[in-house]
């Protein structure tokens, strides 16, 4: 397929389309055709090397990706799109984590108040978006030294897992304290205030 420019854009906007039908199937809200329609911009308008960084970085997470197989021409071209490969990286990561933490959420909001379902679906997010691909690769034996030698080491996942901690801490300081207490804790943390 990713020889093919053409087969892989009609593979990359078929995805979308299907995926936006079940997601209209399914009278999910509107709002998540955001995702579908994503895929299909990125199907028209991606480069195959920025498809194929982000299917590695998607596969490395998995532990099943093998350095060994590319040439040395899409090795380089490879190294130079390392930001789409870490993008993989960190969307399969995401979804590895997500496949727990949803049915978590929703088993705990049927118990509990939607705050505190979310809070407890956060908290498990975190620590399975960080570990769950370490792993994994480690039980694939995947061989890492060699990802890191060319692609560097991702630094999107320490952004998205202190934006994400810092997001649940204040939903955290919000829920258990009162608003004045949280706001001069709040403007302390930005140094807007004491």
């Amino acid at each position: 397929m990713f020889e093919n420019v053409v087969e892989t854009r009609a593979a990359i906007c078929g995805t979308g389309c299907l995926l936006a039908l079940i997601f209209f199937v399914s009278h999910l809200p509107l709002i998540l055709l955001i995702i579908p329609v994503a895929i299909l911009f990125l199907g028209i308008v991606a480069d195959p090397e920025e498809t194929h960084a982000v299917w590695y970085g998607m596969l490395y997470t998995l532990g099943i990706f093998d350095l060994s197989v590319l040439d040395e021409e899409e090795r380089g071209t490879c190294s130079v799109k390392k930001h789409y490969f870490w993008f993989g990286e960190v969307a399969s990561a995401a979804l590895l984590a997500l496949v727990f933490c949803i049915p978590l959420g929703i088993f705990l909001s049927g118990r509990t108040d939607i705050t505190l379902a979310f809070i407890g679906a956060a908290m498990l997010f975190l620590p399975l978006f960080v570990f769950l691909p370490r792993l994994i690769r480690q039980g694939m034996k995947a061989d890492t030294g060699s990802i890191l030698d060319t692609f560097g080491k991702n630094e999107q996942v320490k952004k998205v897992f202190w934006t994400l901690f810092a997001a649940l801490a204040g939903i955290v300081l919000i829920r258990v304290v009162d608003p004045v207490t949280a706001q001069q804790v709040v403007g302390m943390i930005t140094g807007m205030g004491g």
